[in-house]
Formats: structure tokens, C-alpha cells, sequence
């Protein structure tokens, strides 16, 4: 009896043995016996990140910030020649959805095309980084390595270079304006040539005040809406706006029952015969000079009504 108790405990041994080496050994299927290792992560091209201050912005795949430039205003590239050497263009060939971070979306970029590369634009604006130490590598090489990742330091430079962001309601953009009559006019509406600084939405579409309108008071939109097609409203309830204005100027007014952004009590539209074209600002001739002004950071308040 004992004798076959003996044998039944030493097969009871070998089997446990056998089981463990196997479980040990793992299979082509079962990544515990490190024959597949982790697939490793794939970097995007472009992503989202997110500052206590400035909220989500644009970063390439190494987190370094991206900015927009407010004198590319029809969509071109302007920042060239030596202001390439603090300001280096985002370059990137096939850029795809899946190479596009959480939030993105692809049909909100684009590239131009830039001697032989393909600078990267992001809802019109053309890419850069911030180099704020570039110079000479004292071989004749210009050196212009962006700034750290997590960095912000070209937002605001010149009040007209700011982050990448994707949810601006206001951009700033400084450009020459050019009325319905076809005439060069500077800044105070009279003709002539200069660049004017001023807001537009997101995507470059020049915004204008009319002179009538008090404050937080709109006088030219009719109930029904007949002659929005002419100044139609901009319509939004969004306040995201460049880190250079005083975002407590902006306040969001009803218009029969629609939202319309305002900026120090004075409504803000679209000229319809802009055509929702970049960079286009016929408007302020329109019916005559001065009567629909684009807004400008230090416009005067509105009159209360």
C-alpha cells in the first residue's frame, strides 16, 4: 500500500514539473514569454498641448510650439530670408490622419510649397517655430534650433507672432487695405499705402464695425435677417483670442436670437462681398470710406445707446 502511494506522489512531481516548464516557456501568441515585444509608440507629426495660460496649442512630435505669423494674411509665406534664422519654417512631407494628434483634424491643414519644401499651414496660417538663439555656427551655417519643448516664448513677439492654436475666435493680421473701389487705403481711411493691423476670425476672414451701432447695440441687422447676406453678423458665443488683447473687451451680444461677438461694445461682421476670400477687406469703402472700419486693438468704445 505504501509502496503505491510512493509512485502516485512521484508522477504527481513530474507532472507539476512538466506543467511549470511549460507555462514558463510561453508561446508565439502570448507576449509573457517575450517572444513579440511591445509594438513601440508612434510619435504624431502634430498634436495638442495644454498651458495654464494659453491653453490647447500646436506641437510637432518632439512637443516643440508652433506658431502663426499675422502678416501672412492671405494664406502666403512672408517670414523668409534672414527672418527664417529666428523663425524656421514646420516642414513636413504626406501628412496624413493618423500622423495628427487627438482634437486634429486633417482637412484644417494644408502645405505650401516653398522653393522645394512643403511648409505646413493650419487653417490657412503657414507654421513656424521660434528660434530664439540663432546665429552663425562660425563656419557660415546659419544655426536656428528651435526652442525646448514645452516652450512659449515667440507667443506675442511684435504683437503680431502668436501660438498655434486651434480654437481661436479673433486672429490679428497686418496687411494693406484695399476697398471695393480698388484703391489702397492706410489706417485712417484715407488712400494711400501702408499696412493696417487688424482682427479677422480664425481662418483669415476680415471682420469690420459699423459706425451707427452703439454700444453692445446692433443698428443694421433687420429681424428677419433680409440684409445679413450684405453685413451678415459674425456669429459665434467663443471668446479665444490672442494672448496680446484684453480678452474682457470682448463680450457676445443676442441679435434676434442669434449670438454676434462684440469688441469694446461694438458688433462685429462680415462683408459678404468678401466672399469669404483670406486676406480680402473691401469692405471699408464701402458704401463709403470709414462706414464699416475693421476693429483694431485700440478703438474707441462704442457710445452707449
Amino acid at each position: 500500500m505504501k509502496l503505491k502511494q510512493l509512485k502516485f506522489a512521484a508522477a504527481l512531481v513530474i507532472t507539476t514539473f512538466f506543467l511549470s516548464c511549460s507555462s514558463d516557456s510561453g508561446d508565439s501568441g502570448d507576449n509573457g514569454g517575450n517572444n513579440n515585444p511591445p509594438t513601440p509608440e508612434v510619435k504624431k507629426e502634430v498634436s495638442l498641448a495644454t498651458s495654464t495660460t494659453l491653453g490647447s496649442y500646436l506641437v510637432d512630435k518632439d512637443g516643440r510650439s508652433l506658431y502663426f505669423f499675422s502678416t501672412d494674411s492671405k494664406g502666403q509665406v512672408s517670414c523668409t530670408g534672414d527672418c527664417e534664422k529666428v523663425w524656421p519654417p514646420f516642414y513636413l512631407d504626406n501628412l496624413t490622419a493618423d500622423k495628427l494628434g487627438a482634437g486634429l483634424s486633417l482637412s484644417d491643414f494644408g502645405t505650401v510649397t516653398v522653393g522645394t519644401k512643403k511648409q505646413v499651414t493650419y487653417k490657412g496660417w503657414p507654421l513656424y517655430y521660434y528660434s530664439p538663439s540663432s546665429g552663425d555656427d562660425g563656419y557660415g551655417n546659419v544655426t536656428n534650433t528651435p526652442e525646448a519643448a514645452g516652450k512659449t516664448g515667440g507667443d506675442g513677439i511684435g504683437g503680431i507672432w502668436f501660438i498655434a492654436k486651434p480654437d481661436y475666435s479673433i486672429m490679428i493680421v497686418r496687411s494693406q487695405l484695399v476697398g471695393h473701389d480698388g484703391k489702397n487705403y492706410k489706417s485712417d481711411y484715407t488712400v494711400g499705402d501702408g499696412a493696417t493691423t487688424y482682427f479677422t476670425d480664425a481662418k483669415g476672414i476680415t471682420l469690420y464695425t459699423f459706425k451707427n451701432d452703439k454700444f453692445n447695440k446692433n443698428n443694421y441687422t433687420k429681424e428677419d435677417f433680409s440684409n445679413n447676406a450684405v453685413w451678415p453678423i459674425y456669429e459665434t458665443d467663443k471668446i479665444v483670442v490672442p494672448s496680446t488683447l484684453d480678452k474682457t473687451k470682448f463680450s457676445v451680444i443676442t441679435v434676434f436670437g442669434k449670438s454676434q461677438l462684440v469688441y469694446n461694445g461694438w458688433p462685429l461682421y462680415y462683408f459678404g462681398q468678401d466672399a469669404n476670400v483670406r486676406g480680402a477687406n473691401k469692405g471699408i469703402s464701402f458704401p463709403a470710406p470709414g462706414v464699416w472700419p475693421v476693429p483694431v486693438k485700440d478703438i474707441v468704445a462704442a457710445v452707449a445707446p
